[in-house]
């Protein structure tokens, strides 16, 4: 048989390639994976949630077993509520929240709801890859707009907005953006309000991740500012268990928010009425901020860690965006090097990574990709980027003498130089190097003053993992020759 599918379903899915075989990753216990983005299991409250479930089954067992309204469980409505208050965000109230599948099935919702074939969307340039995946669903016209390190580029989101007046939404998310873990600044926050107050284009902001700001001030949300034509994504997911799928969408314009629960309706009816008691409970029954105050001092130590370990094991040339919260960097390979590249070299190395290209609407063969710290152990940081250092091919300076009875003058001016290029080469990318071989043979150095062999790789490496070593000797060189210049090696 085979089956009659839609067109739609047929068409190529790039980013959901790239989520599978993240998740693959993820599950994979050969691996270590950085690719993925879970929280850490430590920080799940087990005994809290235990307590919580057996308090829901004893005193509204029946009412956590029976089908449910599909706005939600209305106490849980009113804590998010109240909690918008506490975010600057006034006049937010029950009514408004409608309780999801993760903050993610809003994605969906709000493509079902608003797009036609050929509707304009505004997203982050790159920007996170679910959202692309799922708003192409809906076969739109996606206008990527590039992130800065301040947040997105003011400048040419006004361009765009200006040149594109029917866009019907934007897709946005302010704190610790997914893949980038950069945030708006204030003053990108407020320019921002300024491009878009006044049109009719409904701003959906995506804020899985505002909780866990671990140093630095948060900016406001769009939607103290924006009212109505905001829509605030939130989820339980990072703060919580993401094992639960509760998460929420604030939505006050009475129209679009009445045509989002109609299609929930028919999509799911309701979100799991059971966890969303349970959750409750919890949140009834515990100091929710106690315990985001212990999960960001855990994420803070992780994200250091591996910073640390960034700046030890990778090569020199490679960049990454320091980190004030969430649970991702952001890094840059040197030279256009391709990170799908590099993904797929570290999953020899038994690492996975998350390589930008799927992040991106447009861009391919991109140079950034994106690792988790999250959800690792220690040991396992240290180690995985120890690994990720190692996915070039190993080098061996190679100095031959006179022992062998021949004329070699220059042999130990030789040795000196090629100990001070190895002293470089290790301080730029530790565990490249091999022990320096030192041969009775010639090798015809003594031709030509300064003269070294090189050896790159064995057998068993990749042409990729031979050229990119090559390039970080090439770069090693460049500094070695300018300090012998300068009398300075560094």
């Amino acid at each position: 048989m085979h089956p009659r599918l839609s067109n739609k379903i047929l068409r190529p899915d790039f980013q959901g390639e790239f989520t599978a075989s993240i998740l693959a990753a993820a599950a994979s216990p050969e691996l270590i994976s950085f690719a993925g983005g879970l929280p850490n299991p430590v920080s799940f409250p087990v005994e809290e949630m235990d307590k919580a479930a057996h308090k829901v089954l004893e005193h509204n067992g029946v009412m956590a077993l029976q089908y449910s309204g599909t706005q939600g469980y209305l106490p849980l409505r009113e804590w998010i509520a109240k909690r918008y208050e506490t975010m600057g965000v006034f006049g937010v109230q029950a009514d408004d929240i409608i309780i999801t599948n993760g903050s993610q099935q809003v994605l969906t919702m709000m493509g079902a709801c608003m797009l036609d074939p050929g509707d304009k969307v505004i997203v982050e340039d790159p920007t996170y890859l679910v959202a692309l995946q799922s708003f192409h669903f809906f076969d739109p016209e996606i206008l990527p707009v590039t992130i800065n390190p301040d947040g997105i580029d003011c400048d040419a989101l006004a361009a765009t907005v200006a040149a594109n007046p029917d866009v019907k939404f934007a897709y946005v998310i302010p704190n610790f953006q997914n893949p980038t873990g950069l945030s708006y600044s204030q003053q990108v926050h407020d320019r921002v309000v300024e491009i878009f107050r006044g049109t009719d284009i409904v701003v959906l902001e995506d804020n899985p991740y505002r909780e866990l700001r671990f140093s630095g001030t948060a900016t406001d949300s769009f939607g103290k500012e924006l009212g109505e034509q905001c829509c605030m994504l939130g989820t339980f997911s990072k703060i919580v268990a993401p094992g639960m799928r509760i998460g929420w969408v604030c939505v006050r314009n009475k129209e679009l928010r009445e045509k989002l629960l109609s299609y929930k309706a028919t999509a799911d009816l309701h979100t799991n009425i059971f966890s969303q008691l349970v959750l409750a409970q919890y949140l009834a029954d515990n100091d929710i901020d106690a315990h985001i105050e212990k999960t960001k001092e855990l994420y803070k130590h992780k994200a250091e860690l591996m910073m640390d370990c960034m700046r030890k094991y990778l090569p020199q040339g490679v960049a990454f965006t320091p980190t004030e919260g969430g649970m991702f960097l952001w890094a840059e390979l040197p030279n256009g090097m391709s990170a799908v590249e590099l993904y797929r070299v570290a999953l020899t190395k038994g690492v996975a990574i998350c390589p930008g290209d799927p992040f991106y609407e447009k861009a391919r063969n991109v140079s950034t990709f994106r690792i988790n710290y999250s959800n690792s152990s220690d040991e396992v940081i240290e180690k995985g980027i120890r690994l990720l250092g190692e996915a070039c091919a190993e080098l061996m300076l190679v100095v031959g003498t006179d022992e062998g009875g021949l004329t070699h003058p220059d042999w130990e001016e030789n040795l000196a130089n090629a100990l001070k290029l190895q002293a470089v080469l290790n301080r730029r990318c530790p565990g490249l190097c091999r022990n320096l071989d030192l041969r009775t043979e010639r090798f015809n150095q003594h031709e030509t003053p300064g003269s070294l062999l090189v050896e790159v790789g064995a057998s068993g490496n990749t042409l990729a993992e031979a050229l990119r070593s090559a390039r970080i000797l090439g770069q090693a060189l460049a500094v070695f020759l300018r300090g012998q210049m300068h009398d300075d090696t560094d």
